[in-house]
């Protein structure tokens, strides 16, 4: 998920829109690091801040706020949500065109308070293409549904890749998870929730993760791919009634 909303967030900065990314995964948060601004903290001006900056991308995460990196969070559900509250409404965003916000796995306290705070957000379920991860992220998929966001779509990562010595591809998750999700959903909710894309496994996206580096700055293929999820997502031909 992590890995996805960084690399969309830094192809939209690349097409000219003004972006924020939230890592809202209070306990598992990893955005810094992928954006390349670890130990990074926000200016604080008066009773708000400015969140850190690189690639054209607004961040703020918790780990911005902790006194070092390796401290754990251990807040329970009711200071979770006023730790989301916090994030959002003191940050600076200025002027922005897309906010995303990483949210963390599963159906927890988090998917919950943001339908509460921002009740226009719409979700996008980030699955893999084991059908037991897949099973998982419908879950989120039908939370939302319940709390009246729109599912807009499904994002299958780590999907099957080409071998460059043989030519043969290679599952190494399986297959079939994210039509399935997106199958599943598109009952649920009584409309059509597309299969946005599937990403293939890639060691080069893991590397320029941990290197701070988004792969969609380096490679042209990669690039394209998230520019065509963004395509779909930014620019959408009707208005959808989900309720």
């Amino acid at each position: 998920k992590s890995s996805v909303t960084v690399n969309l967030a830094v192809a939209a900065a690349l097409q000219g829109l003004k972006v924020g990314i939230l890592d809202a995964d209070v306990y598992g948060h990893s955005i810094p690091r992928l954006m390349g601004m670890l130990d990074k903290r926000p200016t604080a001006i008066d009773q708000t801040f400015i969140p850190v900056e690189n690639y054209g991308v607004k961040v703020v995460s918790m780990e911005m706020f902790k006194p070092e990196r390796s401290d754990p969070v251990a807040y329970r559900g009711p200071l979770l949500h006023r730790v989301l509250e916090q994030l959002l409404s003191d940050a600076y965003w200025g002027d922005i065109d897309l906010l995303l916000l990483d949210l963390p796995p599963g159906t927890g306290d988090i998917a919950i308070s943001l339908g509460q705070l921002i009740p226009g957000s719409e979700i996008i379920v980030v699955t893999t293409p084991q059908i037991a991860a897949a099973e998982v992220a419908e879950r989120a998929g039908r939370i939302a549904h319940q709390i009246k966001q729109p599912v807009i779509g499904v994002i299958e990562n780590m999907s099957e890749t080409i071998s460059e010595a043989t030519g043969e591809k290679i599952s190494i998750f399986g297959s079939g998870g994210g039509e399935e999700t997106a199958r599943r959903l598109s009952e649920l909710v009584g409309v059509d929730v597309p299969l946005l894309a599937k990403i293939p496994f890639n060691a080069n996206i893991r590397e320029g993760g941990d290197a701070g580096n988004p792969l969609v700055l380096t490679d042209p293929k990669t690039k394209q791919l998230f520019d065509s999820i963004l395509d779909k997502i930014i620019v959408r031909p009707e208005y959808r009634d989900w309720e």
